[in-house]
């Protein structure tokens, strides 16, 4: 038993030596301080959705006593595994003291979803101004890809170095030079800096790494101490003096502005580059493709020396196969010196080019040129990063200006479209399309009426509010299009106006400018509906007549030909409602009866179909716009004594151009109007208030109403439709009940708190009682004849009253029993013989007393009886904050976890052992929310004797 006892301590100091020995190992030998920058780029093979290849980039310092080379390193694929020994493939020096190291890898996935590469090093440089002890914080990058099986993507490359300069009291710039091949959607966010710990152990513990902030992290503007201040910048964001600087990510172009660096020193930053892409299944939501996050450092020194300035041309659009106007660059120096200028792009070194032609002073200059074929047609602009670096004589460090200048390439408009009546089909025609991308489409429009429109260069497709209709989509290679109007035909006597347009494939997308109008009348005359008017209201033998006109000229259409009439109920039947009611081949007949409808309880609405031309194929057939019936509705309003007349209808023609006339009947059966109103394109609507014919309590009142409608203004076409009868009975309205609630004198109880019984420790039971009368009001004639009455309850006045119960008429008292809290609000509505529902009488609230005594003695014997300090009597109770003092002023006891306290007399102090407190006297302090309306807050102070 001895030797056991002592073999224990022996395994647990070698099991530490063990790990002490692997932390070591781990640990370079010195602690090298080389990494300042980097990001992971990632790529989908084509044959292997979820074969990835990856490209890491790393800034590391050169090579030295302290500076590690960084040969080999270690990748973490978020799918618990990782890979070790992996070597640059290239080492390129991109500053005299730092070298680009970039690392190539790939990965096979076992599945699809989101899955986060990440890199970890422990060698992140000492000396990072922002953040606590760099030298100990390992250094993080990561990139999260969505590995899907119908999605091909390469993550967004960043361009321009992740090491960069800065000056005191000079405005800082930096743009990653993000360049998206597809031409997906790019968003920029700043983030913290992270770390991930070391790598050898995040293998030990299942190739996982947990990043997190950086100790004491804070970004560059807001360092503790350091009085940051902007000056003067054009932005954007436009500096302002003085104010507080500014450290900023633009989240559309990229651009870090940090105006303006007020201390010396090296800064790390780290910033996140999502990419968006709309995708099969999500037309409206684009999907989250990718996060890369770089981490990069930035170099601040105080020296005189005054940032150039750089000059870039207006964000452009260019037609494909068309060169990019106006790449002129230029920059100048306020300090006289040269300035390089240098263009970060994924267009370079082909299919664009940039070359400088003169460093200055006075200015410098180069030229950007690119003449982007069809290939290069997508929504999104070519970002190109224009950059400016000066070049001061000696020790000086260069400082930078730099721009984006956007450059979007849009397809070219079709050519030569014509438009050639057939019949009443319209053919049309154009050019072979110059630029044939795959999956590319062309959309055809169409509108009535010519439309002048002459787009500017980036104003591709048709705008808004043209009144373009899109009819159709044929493939790129299509020359032709046949607009027979979904089978219906146009209709003859209309001028119609023809655009087309091109939409290119995602990802990339895009538009081309929209083709020149083509714009033809058709010739003749179309037949149309004129009437859907209702002669006669009844469930079973009701009547309308339907009316259309003639097609013209007659000459022009074969026999056999002739009419089919067709019938849907409702306002808005689908293509499948209708059926034939009615057909003729004698087109001199015009009107058709339809009778045995059930026109009180339904709107019916008409289709006309003109055939001609009888093959053994098919009839030539042209169909008009299907036109219902008017239909009415009726509202009676007692409370105002007045009856308010809607109408709703479908119709081809046009009612508002001419006011429409409500009818009542009066008493003897008589129909006469009572006023005219302006309709809509689909109804309107009047009050009848009695002016013109009065309006009588307890009659019932039928109206109609006559719309007149036209084609056209300009012609003596009076269309005259007339809607059902509608009936509406003008009844008195139920009296308003006026509402009592039984008050409760809180006052009385809080004097006589001593007198109550103990409160249960479920809390107090309260009833609420209610009683109402009938009020004359809101007329002097309204309905007594109360059948049932409806009672309403919210537990607050700011709530909603909702339905409590309903009492019959007889019954005008009700007792709401049961309750936990006495808090709340009624209210009483009356209902009639007539099923009508009175005004909302007044409404009560009650609230609940403020009660609220605690015994002077208790006795935590475990006896269960008075075993715990709490409240005697009690209303309802928030939140309890209780103190408990002995004799000499020590707390011994403090909670406000229980509303009810309910303290066992345990505490600390006076030297107790058993954790409870001794017998004898102790003061209290008890802080009381009560569950009132106002929440309100109470202190109670006094003293209790503990008897054991």
């Amino acid at each position: 038993m001895r030797t056991a006892l002592l073999i224990r301590p022996l395994q647990r100091w070698l099991t530490g030596l063990l790990l002490l020995l692997v932390c070591l190992l781990a640990a370079p030998a010195a602690r090298a301080t080389h990494l300042a920058a980097g990001d992971i780029q990632a790529r989908t093979d084509p044959n292997n959705p979820r074969h990835i290849f990856f490209t890491l980039s790393l800034y590391v310092g050169v090579p030295g006593p302290e500076v590690a080379e960084e040969p080999t390193v270690i990748i973490f694929f978020g799918d618990n595994t990782s890979q070790e020994g992996i070597p640059f493939v290239s080492q390129t020096r991109v500053a005299p003291e730092y070298l680009l190291n970039v690392y190539k890898f790939e990965h096979i996935y076992n599945s699809t979803g989101p899955f986060t590469v990440g890199y970890a090093s422990v060698n992140r440089p000492r000396g990072v101004v922002n953040m606590a002890n760099s030298a100990n914080e390992s250094f993080y990058i990561s990139t999260t890809i969505l590995i899907n099986a119908f999605i091909q993507n390469n993550s967004p490359q960043l361009l321009a170095p992740a090491i960069d300069k800065g000056s005191v009291g000079q405005v800082f710039l930096h743009n990653p030079a993000a360049y998206d091949v597809e031409g997906d959607s790019l968003a920029y966010e700043l983030m913290v800096s992270q770390k991930a710990g070391d790598p050898r152990v995040a293998i030990a513990s299942g190739n996982k790494l947990n990043p997190v902030p950086t100790t004491g992290f804070t970004y560059p503007n807001n360092l503790p101490g350091v009085d940051a201040r902007q000056v003067l910048y054009s932005g954007p964001p436009a500096g302002v003096p003085g104010d507080r600087a500014i450290f900023s990510i633009d989240a559309r172009t990229g651009q870090i502005v940090w105006n303006a660096p007020a201390q010396t020193g090296t800064y790390n930053v780290a910033f996140k580059v999502k990419e968006y892409r709309r995708t099969p299944g999500k037309p409206t939501q684009p999907t989250l493709l990718s996060e890369t996050i770089r981490d990069m450092q930035i170099i601040v020194k105080a020296q005189d020396n005054r940032r150039p300035i750089i000059t870039v041309p207006p964000d452009v659009c260019v037609v494909a196969n068309t060169a990019v106007p106006g790449g002129t660059i230029t920059a100048t120096d306020p300090d006289g010196n040269p300035v390089l200028l240098e263009a970060f792009t994924g267009l370079l070194p082909t299919p664009a080019s940039f070359r400088q032609s003169t460093k200055g002073p006075p200015v410098a200059r180069a030229l950007f040129q690119w003449t982007p074929t069809c290939s290069y047609i997508r929504r999104q602009p070519y970002s190109v990063l224009f950059k400016a670096t000066d070049e001061p004589v000696g020790s000086i460090s260069p400082l930078i200006d730099q721009r984006t200048w956007n450059i979007t390439v849009v397809g070219p408009a079709p050519q030569n479209l014509q438009a050639t009546p057939q019949g009443n089909n319209m053919r049309l025609d154009w050019d072979s399309y110059s630029c044939q991308n795959p999956g590319a489409q062309i959309l055809i429009f169409r509108r009535e009426n010519c439309f002048a429109f002459t787009p500017t260069t980036c104003e591709t497709g048709l705008p808004a509010g043209s009144g373009y209709v899109q009819i159709g989509t044929v493939g790129v290679g299509s020359r032709t299009f046949l607009d027979d109007n979904n089978g219906a035909g146009l209709t003859r006597g209309k001028t119609y106006s023809y655009r087309i347009y091109v939409r290119f494939a995602q990802p990339g997308g895009g538009e081309s400018l929209a083709s020149n109008e083509a714009c033809v009348k058709v010739e003749g005359r179309s037949p149309r509906l004129t009437n859907v008017t209702v002669d006669r209201t009844d469930v079973a033998t009701g009547q309308i007549t339907v009316r259309w006109n003639q097609p013209a000229p007659l000459a022009n259409f074969r026999e056999p030909r002739g009419y089919r009439l067709y019938r849907a109920t409702g306002l808005n039947p689908a293509a499948t409602d209708f059926r034939k009611v009615y057909s003729t081949t004698n087109l001199l007949d015009t009107t058709f009866v339809n009778t045995g409808l059930n026109t009180e309880a339904n709107a019916y609405t008409y289709r006309l179909d003109f055939f001609s031309n009888t093959t053994l194929a098919a009839d030539s057939v042209e169909r008009t716009q299907p036109a219902s019936s008017v239909r009415l509705t009726t509202t009676p309003n007692p409370l105002a004594n007045t009856v308010a007349v809607s109408w709703t209808y479908n119709v081809p023609w046009d009612n508002s151009k001419r006011p429409s006339t409500v009818y009542r009947r009066e008493p003897g059966g008589t129909f006469r109007p009572v006023g005219k109103a302006a309709s809509t394109a689909t109804g309107g609507q009047f009050v009848d208030d009695g002016k013109v014919l009065p309006l009588v309590k307890n009659r019932t009142y039928c109206y109609y109403v006559k719309t007149n409608g036209t084609y056209d203004i300009a012609l003596p076409d009076s269309l005259i439709n007339l809607s059902q009868e509608q009936c509406a009975p003008l009844r008195a309205v139920p009296c308003t009940p006026v509402l009592t609630l039984k008050p409760t004198n809180c006052d009385s109880l809080a004097s006589r708190l001593f007198d109550l019984p103990t409160t249960p420790k479920s809390g107090m039971v309260f009833t609420n009682y209610l009683s109402w009368t009938l009020s004359n009001l809101p007329t002097e004639d309204c309905s007594r004849d109360i059948v049932e009455y409806i009672i309403y309850f919210a537990p607050n006045a700011q709530a909603e009253l909702t339905e409590l119960a309903r009492v019959p008429g007889t019954q005008t008292t009700y007792q709401h029993a049961n309750l936990t809290t006495a808090q709340g609000c009624y209210a009483v509505q009356a209902v009639d013989r007539n099923g009508a529902v009175s005004a909302l009488s007044n409404k009560e609230c009650k609230d609940n007393c403020l009660l609220f005594l605690l015994p002077n003695i208790f006795t935590p014997n475990a006896d269960g009886k008075n075993d715990t300090f709490r409240p005697k009597v009690f209303s309802p109770i928030e939140r309890t904050a209780i103190k408990i003092y002995n004799r000499w002023g020590t707390k011994v006891y403090e909670s406000d976890q229980d509303p009810l306290i309910n303290w066992n007399g345990g505490g600390k102090g006076e030297g107790n052992s058993n954790g409870k407190v001794s017998d004898g006297v102790y003061f209290y302090q008890a802080e009381v929310t009560f569950r009132d309306a106002n929440r309100t807050t109470r202190t109670f102070k006094g003293w209790v004797q503990i008897n054991r």
